[in-house]
Parts: C-alpha cells; structure tokens; sequence
C-alpha cells in the first residue's frame, strides 16, 4: 500500500474551535494527506464560532464544556452518527490524539474491527493537576495514559525528548517522532519591525523578553513574573511583550502591569512580533514539543526555557539559549539578565538559532508521520496486534 490507499478516521478533542499549536498541526498534517491522495475523516467536538476553519471532512461528536475552562469542550460518546458515519467512511487506521472519552472509545472499535489505531501525543496532561492544587493525582493520570496508549499499536511523539520520557513511563513499545514544521515565509529574522516596536512605547536599545501562547497557567505563569520581579530588582533594563490570549490574562497582568500586551497574533502579524522580541521566556514543562520555541528560533532569538520536555530537544544549552531547571527563579533571572546585558552574545545565540530552526520543513515532518501510518498497516497485515505492555 502507499499513501493514496490510505482511508484515516482522526478524532481530536479540540480540531478546530480553539486554535492551538496541537490542532494547527493536526490540520497541516491533514491538508498533507489530501494532497497526497489520502481519504480523512476528522470526528472532533465542536462549536458555533470555531476559531479557524477545518482541513478536510469534519463530523461534530457530542460534547460538553470543560467545568471552569468553558472554551474547551469533552466529547464524552461516539454517538450513532459517528458511529454510522465511520462505518460510511470505511476507514483502514484510527488517528487518536487526545486521551478523552471518545479517544477511548476510537481505540476500542479499531479494536473490534481489527484496524490499527495510531496515538499522537501533545501535551503532558499528566502535569497538569500540579497547576491547580491537585499534585496528587498525577500519577493516577499517568497510569490512565498509560493504559490508553497500550492499546494502540504505535503513538508518535514531537521531540525525542518527550518519545524518551513515555519510554521511560513505559506507555508503549512503539515510540516514534512525528516533530513539527516551521513556515519559514513568517517567521524569520527579516520579519523584525522597529517601527512597530517603538509604536508600542519600546526604545531600540530596549531589550525585549518575549512570551508566546496562551494565557493560562499551566504554561509558567508563576515562575514567568517570579522571574521578572527578580530583574526589576536587580534593575536590568529590559521590557516585556506578551504575544496571546486565554482566561489568565488579568491574572497576568495584574501581575506584570508595565508589561506590553499584543492579544491574539497570527500569520504575518504574528511573525513580526516574534521577531521583533529579542528573546524568548519559555518556563512552561507542559509542552511536548514548544512550536513557540521553534518559531522564535526561526526568527532569530535564543530561548531561555525550562530543562522539560520538549525544550530539550530544541535548544542547545550554552549555544542557542539556556536550559534552566523548572522553577528556579534565580537562574532564570541570571540566564536572562546575560541576554538583556550583553547584545553580542544575543545575536551569536539568536544565528545558531536559526541554523538549527533550518532543519524542520513540514512537508518532511508529516511524511514521516504517513510513514509510520503504513508501517502499522503492515505489520497488522502481517498479524501483528498492539502488546499490552512495554515491560515485562
């Protein structure tokens, strides 16, 4: 078989009505498989106002509203609509990439029907009770992952770093990369606008610490204006430009109220504020990969990001940013205060960024991800079934 004989049913907990990085790339790798010959089928919750229009042929699956993050929606069944549309549709691989009900419940009737079904992994939702006073339950929500992703017969991961740890948490025997892509046409060093800097109160000589994504707080909030209260005291000449939207934007203003804050950016709006920062504060450990990360890389900018997932696999310490353990506030400050002071250590950093911001196209990225969808075909094809356990 190659790609033109491929028939994909992907379910998603979030394509299209909250843009993120997770279903931005699951709607670029879609267009990919169209283009190719593909057939797709994306079942997915949801909404009146979606934030941006789908790739392909999406069927709605029921869901409710996230309790107190009501602009993320469960999808809690496979209806008999879904249901009825799958066996129309006749797919021949099951694409899940989030771990909800109906992620769930895609496995179970691959299973059934004797299809290989296929786990994306993008973020650490086992991290994230940590954000809101649950810590405990962090290793409930591993063993679930754990049992979800056994089921499948293979899960790909975006960055080494994040494949190594679910090794390592033993989630499965087949552990492969499906990385991302960066679009070099937006972001780039050239995209830096001093004019648009200065019409938001920002001196040239102003060194500009950027943050990128949503505003929530599973993303560093915390150690993000822990860290900079700790240059204001140090009184190390810097501003702050905070790129994107969520539900902990007054919080994060309140706390960082000289801070300067662009609301929601895309497209060529969003490679000008990329790459008119000077560098990038990334202290989230939540991410699997930090297409922020590679964006700001591409446009020039060394990165100081927590020692996590993701990150790792990005940044070179010492070369094009700084690798920082999780929650130290101090070195934090130290690494950013080096950038802020010295420009030419900003600039070597911010070209050994983009060297290494050259390797990723996505056209090659997502090949690899139809790679590994025809290596399972086969292996079924051959008798081969999920095994239940990495581990003996």
């Amino acid at each position: 078989m190659n790609v033109t004989g491929l028939r994909v049913a992907l379910f998603s907990g979030n394509y299209n009505y909250v843009r993120d990085g997770a279903n931005q790339a699951l709607n670029r790798f879609v267009g990919y498989l169209l283009r190719q010959g593909a057939a797709v089928r994306v079942y997915s919750p949801t909404t009146d106002t979606p934030a941006f229009e789908p790739a392909g042929d999406l069927v709605s699956a029921p869901s409710f509203p996230v309790p107190g993050r009501k602009e993320y929606r469960v999808s809690y069944c496979m209806s008999g609509h879904v249901r009825r549309d799958l066996k129309s549709f006749r797919p021949n691989l099951v694409h899940v990439s989030s771990p909800d009900p109906l992620g769930h419940r895609a496995v179970s009737w691959a299973r059934r029907h004797g299809l290989p079904a296929v786990a994306s992994v993008h973020t650490r939702f086992e991290t994230y009770p940590r954000y809101y006073g649950l810590a405990f339950l962090e290793s409930t929500i591993e063993s679930l992952l754990r049992r979800f992703y056994r089921r499948c017969d293979a899960i790909v991961a975006p960055s080494e770093s994040m494949a190594q740890l679910l090794r390592e948490q033993r989630m499965s025997y087949d552990v492969g990369i499906w990385t991302r892509g960066i679009d070099r046409e937006i972001f780039h060093p050239d995209r830096r606008d001093l004019g648009w800097r200065r019409s938001l109160g920002i001196a040239d000589e102003d060194p500009v610490i950027g943050f990128i994504g949503r505003l929530v707080m599973e993303k560093g909030l915390d150690v993000f204006s822990d860290t900079i209260d700790q240059l204001a005291l140090r009184q190390v000449r810097h501003k702050v430009l905070v790129v994107g939207e969520g539900p902990a934007r007054e919080w994060f203003q309140n706390r960082l109220p000289k801070a300067i804050f662009t609301g929601f950016q895309q497209g060529a709006d969003l490679g000008r504020a990329v790459a008119s920062m000077d560098m990038l504060f990334n202290p989230s450990i939540t991410e699997t990969f930090g297409n922020v990360t590679l964006e700001a890389m591409a446009c020039g900018l060394p990165t100081v990001a927590a020692r996590a997932t993701g990150s790792e696999s990005l940044v070179s310490e010492g070369v094009t940013g700084r690798l920082i353990r999780p929650g130290a506030i101090g070195a934090f400050a130290d690494a950013l205060t080096t950038y802020c002071n010295d420009a030419d250590r900003r600039r070597a950093a911010g070209a050994a960024a983009v060297a290494e911001a050259e390797r990723y196209g996505w056209d090659q990225v997502n090949q690899a991800l139809v790679d590994t969808y025809l290596r399972v075909i086969r292996q079924r094809s051959q008798g081969a079934t999920p095994r239940s356990s990495p581990v003996p």
